[in-house]
């Protein structure tokens, strides 16, 4: 039960850490991250091309970039994660697990995005959504085993 929480933690640090980066380097400062190389063929017709994906219309919800949303999507999950670790309580878990649940169900869109529609690939959203994916199995597999003991 040690380590569930404290990965649960570390995947949105991981997380938090490249929306940041993004928002900061990109957004900010208008320089383009490391390893963002653009128009360099990933797929058959798709590209790792960061500019591409975010410049798009798709990168923003009115006028906030997707990355910034992540950022805090990323920062509730830290808080909801310590609150859980702290207190074991069954409202926390639930809580974990339902903002955990709205991430993991929109990556399906974001990545039908990035390869149908934009056919580039930033680095940087992937990242993100392979943490996304790690965090959702790590409260999945951590709520099956311990759910029963929480009160």
């Amino acid at each position: 039960m040690n380590i569930w929480l404290p990965l649960l933690v570390v995947f949105s640090l991981g997380g938090l850490v490249a929306s940041l980066l993004v928002v900061y380097l990109f957004y900010m400062i208008g320089q383009l991250p490391p390893g963002c190389y653009a128009n360099v063929e990933i797929l058959p017709g798709v590209t790792a091309d960061c500019v591409k994906v975010l410049q798009s219309e798709y990168a923003y919800i009115g006028p906030i970039p997707l990355d910034v949303a992540a950022a805090f999507w990323f920062i509730v999950n830290i808080a909801a994660a310590l609150w859980l670790y702290r207190t074991l309580e069954r409202r926390a878990a639930r809580f974990v697990f339902w903002w955990r649940l709205l991430g993991i169900a929109i990556l399906p869109y974001l990545i039908y995005l990035e390869f149908a529609v934009l056919k580039a690939v930033c680095i940087y959203c992937t990242i993100m959504h392979a943490f996304i994916i790690a965090d959702f199995v790590v409260i999945t597999m951590f709520l099956r085993k311990v759910a029963p003991l929480i009160k």
